[in-house]
């Protein structure tokens, strides 16, 4: 009966091409543009390390000084002061904790031809690469002695790896940043988890990542240049050497807490740990430490931009639109039909029957739509990989995209089509069949 119905809805397309066009057109527009914002949306908003987020943590605590006024704007960055990351991170409450911040450094290459150039990366913390699980081509990250010891080591992505060594494997090598030499001990494999959740949020979080990894007090003791927010209050003497001064704050620090109960005892402790710096005249705001969760941090820190969720609103508004003028489209055929379906009640079809086979003409006016739709997101997906953001390269479509563009289309279709059924399953076959 399936196949019937279908035949049928494919000899009523050819009895009313214009009509059938336009609806599929319709249907097709509504669909690529709504499923262009919704893949963009869809690449922004996963989960950056799946099976591990859950146990990330980013702990807050407002090291600035007492406002002086009410207009002041609540701390957004969670940066913290040199004093208080080392302070959380000598006091290891947590399973692993490590602090970091973003750096850039002159890379010089061993060949005489080959010029210097400028790389992007992080100084880190020994528990970085085993808290976020980054995967290594070849050797390790430094340990906890060689943070202390400001060992001149360093790892790096496969990338530059293959940039600097070409395909050897580049542990062991000898890599100049700056003006000073370090050894490569590990090389990072494709690890580019979007956004780059562990940096300051900004708008080039997404489609940037890291090329190599030092240690962070290394990086502090040669001086290297430090990217990011930095921000100092107080009086300049007060601020000290600036990065070592517990009047700026600038470095990010990242918590593992493998359960709940672990995370509620690291909320108390960084409570207590408030009030103990209160004591000691540091701290002066009223106490009210936080602890975000790794998704929840993105959504605190507005990592999807406000503009990206307008443009979703007014896709799938206009997705609505189209979906109102394919009702009135189906509307006009299906009743333009009555006489058909009035003929098919006299021989006993059922209502049912027929709201069925009018459901199954749209799901294939639907499934045309969609395939309309799938180029036309396409090429708004090509469009927005043409812009200079930081998210356009992630804009392209996956399997579940792919499918969901066909389940959209049918489901938007068969929702058109509901009333025009409906409406078309109550024509009183007798008044028809008197005109016949």
């Amino acid at each position: 009966m399936l196949d019937y119905y279908v035949s049928l809805a494919l000899r009523s397309f050819t009895r009313s091409r214009a009509l059938s066009t336009l609806m599929v057109l319709v249907i097709g527009l509504g669909i690529g543009a709504s499923m262009t914002m919704i893949t963009v949306f869809h690449v922004m908003s996963g989960d950056p390390l799946p099976g591990r987020s859950a146990q990330l943590y980013v702990p807050v605590i407002d090291p600035r000084p007492l406002a002086r006024d009410r207009s002041e704007a609540p701390l957004q960055d969670g940066n913290f002061s040199w004093p208080d990351a080392m302070n959380l991170l000598h006091a290891a409450r947590a399973d692993r904790q490590a602090a970091m911040s973003g750096g850039a450094v002159p890379v010089q290459p061993t060949q005489a031809h080959v010029l210097p150039f400028y790389e992007a990366g992080h100084y880190v913390t020994t528990d970085f690469f085993a808290m976020f699980g980054v995967p290594f081509r070849a050797g390790r990250g430094w340990t906890a002695q060689d943070d202390d010891d400001r060992a001149r080591v360093v790892v790096l992505s496969s990338a530059l790896s293959r940039k600097l060594f070409g395909d050897a494997s580049g542990v062991g090598q000898t890599v100049r940043l700056k003006n000073t030499d370090f050894r490569v001990i590990g090389v990072v494999d494709d690890w580019h988890p979007q956004p780059l959740f562990y940096a300051q949020i900004d708008k080039r979080v997404f489609g940037r990542s890291d090329e190599f990894f030092l240690p962070l007090q290394t990086a502090l003791e040669l001086q290297l240049d430090f990217t990011g927010r930095f921000s100092c209050w107080g009086n300049d003497d007060d601020a000290g050497d600036g990065r070592t001064s517990d009047h700026c704050s600038w470095l990010q620090f990242w918590v593992q807490l493998d359960s709940a109960t672990k995370a509620h005892a690291y909320r108390d402790f960084l409570a207590s740990y408030w009030r103990e710096q209160q004591a000691h005249g540091r701290l002066p705001r009223p106490e009210h430490a936080r602890l975000y969760g790794l998704l929840d941090w993105l959504t605190y820190q507005h990592a999807i931009p406000d503009d990206l969720r307008l443009q979703l609103s007014l896709s799938l508004g206009f997705l609505a639109v189209c979906v109102l003028n394919v009702v009135g489209l189906l509307l006009a055929t299906f009743l333009r039909r009555g006489g058909e379906i009035s003929v098919r009640r006299a021989l006993g079809a059922r209502r049912r029957d027929i709201f069925l086979q009018l459901g199954i003409e749209s799901s294939v006016i639907g499934l045309a739509g969609g395939v309309l739709g799938l180029a036309v997101a396409g090429l708004g997906l090509w469009s927005v990989r043409l812009r200079p953001d930081g998210y356009a390269q992630l804009a392209r479509m996956d399997a579940t995209m792919l499918i969901g563009t066909f389940v959209l289309a049918v489901v938007a279709s068969v929702l058109a089509g509901l009333l025009p059924a409906w409406r078309a399953c109550h024509i009183a076959p007798a008044l028809q069949l008197k005109t016949q």
